[in-house]
């Protein structure tokens, strides 16, 4: 089993309590975003999995943004057509909504896709001040390279990246052909110290902004 809870083999050094709900009952908003749209990707897969964990958890509430449904230039521009508008429309809604994201990721040449990057590209406030979870997939090292990559990415654009991670290396080999885990125990505990990390910092970094807005 290759599905580890940090890209380290220290361990955190502390756990995270999970509260059922938010202190003032409202569910954090967490964004999952499924960051590959090659053909025959295999991220449906892990998303599938990841939304069961979080169907489990009154104190998230999920929303997600598949790349593959996105077909944005990667042509910035200050004053996009309509076209690109109306495929705006699609994705930055749900990620201003977001108190939390959790980022979905292969490993393409020792990175992540160039889907993932163009979509991060076109926003910027939509990620500031809040927290960024991943879940990683690949060959042997399990996508944690691409990870490390996207943590000085979201450190650029003001967001908050957990510690801990999941990652499962040779991913195939952990799923059978229904999509369920083989072996569910690790990854699920992975996930429950990743989830629990990204609650926290949702919460905090929630309540700060309300106190006083967040200037970069």
């Amino acid at each position: 089993m290759n599905t580890t809870a940090a890209p380290s083999a220290a361990p955190a050094s502390a756990p995270v309590e999970a509260p059922t709900e938010a202190p003032d009952g409202t569910p954090v908003r967490v964004a999952v975003v499924i960051g590959s749209n090659r053909e025959g990707r295999f991220g449906p897969v892990v998303a599938d999995w990841l939304a069961s964990l979080l169907g489990e958890r009154p104190d998230f509430a999920v929303d997600v943004i598949d790349v593959a449904a996105v077909d944005l230039p990667t042509a910035l521009s200050h004053d996009p057509s309509a076209e690109v508008r109306a495929q705006l429309a699609e994705v930055t809604p749900k990620l201003a909504a977001a108190d939390a994201f959790v980022v979905l990721t292969p490993e393409y040449n020792h990175s992540y896709p160039a889907s993932l990057k163009n979509v991060i590209d076109w926003h910027h406030a939509e990620w500031q001040a809040k927290p960024v979870g991943f879940v990683s997939y690949g060959g042997i090292s399990g996508g944690l390279r691409a990870v490390e990559h996207l943590r000085t990415v979201f450190a650029e654009l003001h967001a908050v990246t957990v510690r801990d991670t999941v990652s499962f290396a040779h991913a195939g080999s952990h799923f059978d052909a229904s999509g369920a885990h083989r072996d569910p125990e690790a990854p699920t505990v992975a996930a429950k110290s990743m989830l629990d990390q990204l609650a926290w910092w949702a919460k905090a970094l929630r309540d700060a902004k309300e106190v006083r807005p967040y200037g970069s």
